[in-house]
Formats: structure tokens, C-alpha cells, sequence
């Protein structure tokens, strides 16, 4: 199984729409509405200085992706990373999918003089818990902190 590595396009919106429901149900058992994060995933492809998705594909097959923004840190003068919206396709899982993602974006980062990766993860999920600790990330001593809006 060969897995290629891409920025995502809008080509792959429909992919990246159905990994987000299905995402949000599977990890926090989250309805979302397909036409809200329709909107969503086409702003991101769209507009670069909200973030990057990056695509795994098999085949030509979008079979995993996550979706990169950066945060300004003015302690370090540098932008850390922040990997978000991470799903593999069930059957891609445990096949290094995630892995090559990851490493693509560990990368650039480096490249870009980045000295920080970071996500966050719903507490619960053991498995993607384990899966970013054999990447070497290690948890954090912050603790998130939010206000929902509307």
C-alpha cells in the first residue's frame, strides 16, 4: 500500500466534510450539521491564512487528513503548530496513515523554524492518546480552558 502525502485541494472537500462528521460522532458523540462544516472545510481550503489541510491518499483515495493552524508565540518568536481535525478512515488505521501525516507536517514545521507541535485530544480517547505519544509528543502541563458563544 503506497500512501502519498498532499496539501488538500478543493478536490477533496467532500472527504474532509465526511471525516468531520464522522469524526465528531465517533470521538464525543457529536451530531454535526453536514452543511455547516461543508462551509467550514470549503473556507479553510479557500483561504490559506486560516489554516492547511493535509490529505493521505491510497490509490487516489483520500483516506485520512488533519487540518494545520499555527499560533504566534511572542516568548519564542516563532509560530507554533497546532494539528487539528485528525481522522483515518477505520480501515486505514494502524497502518501508518497518520503517521506519514504527522511527519509531513513535523517537516515543514522544522523547516519553517517552528518549535512547537501541538493538539489537543478529548481526554477519552485512549487510543489517539497512545497513537501521539508513540510519535513522541508528550502531554502538556496546560489545561484548556473555553466559553462556548452561541
Amino acid at each position: 500500500m503506497e500512501i502519498t502525502i498532499e496539501k488538500g485541494c478543493i478536490a477533496d472537500r467532500d472527504a474532509i466534510v465526511q471525516f468531520q462528521v464522522d469524526m465528531a460522532l465517533e470521538s464525543e458523540g457529536t451530531v454535526l450539521d453536514p452543511a455547516t462544516v461543508t462551509k467550514g472545510v470549503e473556507t479553510g481550503l479557500r483561504c490559506p491564512e486560516k489554516g492547511t489541510y493535509f490529505v493521505a491518499k491510497v490509490d487516489g483515495i483520500v483516506v485520512g487528513s488533519l487540518f494545520l493552524t499555527k499560533e504566534w508565540s511572542d516568548w519564542n518568536n516563532c509560530d507554533y503548530w497546532w494539528i487539528q481535525s485528525v481522522y483515518v478512515l477505520p480501515d486505514y488505521r494502524g497502518k501508518g496513515v497518520f503517521r506519514m501525516l504527522y511527519k509531513e507536517v513535523e517537516r515543514r514545521a522544522v523547516e519553517a523554524g517552528s518549535t512547537c507541535l501541538r493538539l489537543y485530544v478529548d481526554k477519552t480517547n485512549e487510543r489517539a492518546k497512545a497513537t501521539y505519544r508513540k510519535l513522541g509528543m508528550d502531554e502538556c502541563h496546560y489545561l484548556m480552558y473555553e466559553e462556548t458563544l452561541r
